[in-house]
């Protein structure tokens, strides 16, 4: 009797994203936990280490311990790369190490790439693979040249340099990770709230990294021709620019009353931008009204783009269901943004998002309000941080306690590699057809 033959598991695309992101996560947490990365030589506490593992692959910027002072020159080493691999994405490192080794990139490596960056094809995704990782180092390197001198200025040629390139990949990735710390610790760039340089170059950097890779080439390939650019490079562009001016007038005219008129306007330029999961900060966000934290909650958890640097239930998920709720008003059978029909799987889907990360953030932020006895509203802006990578803090999450950080920890793992790929990488099987139920209307509303 011969024995049956074992079919060779095959895992899908979203249970690879899934697993290059953690295996980063653990890689970070054993290379952090180890004394030559603290400044005292010492081993750092596990949780500590996994916490600061995972806010740096998952680009938020929420620290538990300050940047530069716990950690060696070595941790700071290692901290910048698990925020270049987060950024650019886990696997997209591992496939441009594949390209360069002269391996063969075959039709499983394609796909999951494809589904890394949100492309919408298979087609041309090793091309696509090579011009991310060029502009992004063109970007990164064209971001510390511009940091350079004032940093130079202050910190000598060397550490200046450093500082620089670091902040200029921290900021480019949407990390929010600085070393400013040595100055007073968790200032961020509040010493450059005035200083136009480093403002708009951090600025520049974060809104390109969270447009979206597939937004660039889209731009790289038709220029100026906006006719010829896909209906979601339109949604990219027009949402953003809406959503970096209306804050910005907001803060403008209703905060930071005490700062002259070129410190104000870049302030809440810097401010409404960097809500965008990028996580850095120029003004103590402790001065600011409850009516600012309010409006800063939802827009962290709408953050960047598809296929950006920056996490978030993304921008063209917000238009969709606004698009959405539109055709709805307008008793019309499909929502229509530039022209374009939207399909019924693409609302599916966005309301499926949205209903994700609404109920983890807000019961993440009630337990962790109960637990550590603090006020909803702050919690609420914590969890928004977390699940949206954005990195920005009221201050509380150094003195959490074990379960809240394990907490956070969870909603930036999820925020960054994706409600919908987690789902889907933890169900094997799609139902593709079959019976139906029968059709019942149901009242909403």
């Amino acid at each position: 009797m011969t024995e049956p033959v074992k079919r060779k598991k095959h895992h899908s695309s979203f249970q690879i994203i899934v697993f290059w992101f953690a295996a980063a996560i653990a890689a970070g947490t054993v290379l952090l936990w180890l004394p030559i990365s603290s400044a005292t030589g010492s081993f750092t506490p596990i949780l500590k280490a996994m916490f600061t593992a995972t806010s740096a692959v998952c680009v938020t910027g929420l620290v538990v311990v300050d940047t530069a002072t716990h950690w060696s020159g070595f941790g700071h080493a290692v901290i910048i790369i698990l925020i270049q691999a987060g950024g650019m994405g886990v696997f997209t490192i591992a496939l441009a190490i594949s390209l360069l080794s002269g391996k063969r990139i075959g039709l499983m490596q394609r796909s999951t790439m494809q589904e890394a960056i949100q492309a919408p094809a298979v087609g041309g995704i090793v091309k696509i693979t090579g011009f991310i990782i060029k502009a992004t180092l063109l970007f990164e390197l064209a971001g510390a040249l511009a940091l350079s001198p004032a940093f130079i200025k202050e910190f000598g040629f060397f550490k200046g340099v450093w500082n620089a390139l670091f902040h200029s990949i921290s900021a480019f990735c949407n990390a929010g990770f600085d070393l400013m710390g040595a100055k007073s610790n968790f200032s961020s760039l509040t010493d450059y709230a005035a200083s136009a340089s480093v403002s708009l170059t951090i600025t520049f950097l974060i809104i390109i990294g969270g447009l979206g890779f597939i937004t660039w080439d889209d731009l790289k390939t038709n220029k100026l021709h906006i006719k010829k650019y896909r209906m979601q490079t339109k949604v990219v562009l027009a949402t953003t620019g809406l959503l970096i001016i209306l804050p910005a007038l907001y803060l403008f005219f209703f905060e930071f009353d005490d700062m002259s008129i070129k410190e104000r306007l870049l302030a809440s330029l810097f401010q409404s931008v960097t809500l965008r999961t990028a996580g850095f900060n120029t003004v103590d966000f402790k001065i600011l009204s409850d009516s600012a934290i309010a409006l800063f909650i939802p827009l962290m958890m709408i953050g960047g783009s598809p296929g950006s640097t920056a996490g978030g239930i993304k921008t063209t998920t917000l238009v969709v269901l606004l698009a959405a709720a539109f055709a709805s008003f307008r008793k019309r059978e499909a929502p229509e943004l530039f022209k374009r029909r939207v399909s019924n799987e693409t609302i599916m889907n966005a309301a499926s998002i949205m209903i994700m990360y609404a109920v983890l953030f807000y019961f993440s932020a009630l337990i962790i309000s109960y637990t550590e006895r603090l006020p909803m509203l702050t919690c609420m802006f914590e969890t928004a941080s977390a699940i949206g990578t954005v990195g920005l803090s009221l201050g509380i999450t150094p003195s959490l306690g074990a379960s809240s950080q394990l907490i956070l920890i969870f909603l930036m793992f999820f925020g960054r590699a994706g409600g919908l790929t987690i789902i889907f990488a933890a169900t094997s099987t799609v139902s593709t057809g079959g019976a139906k139920f029968p059709l019942e209307k149901i009242t909403v509303g």
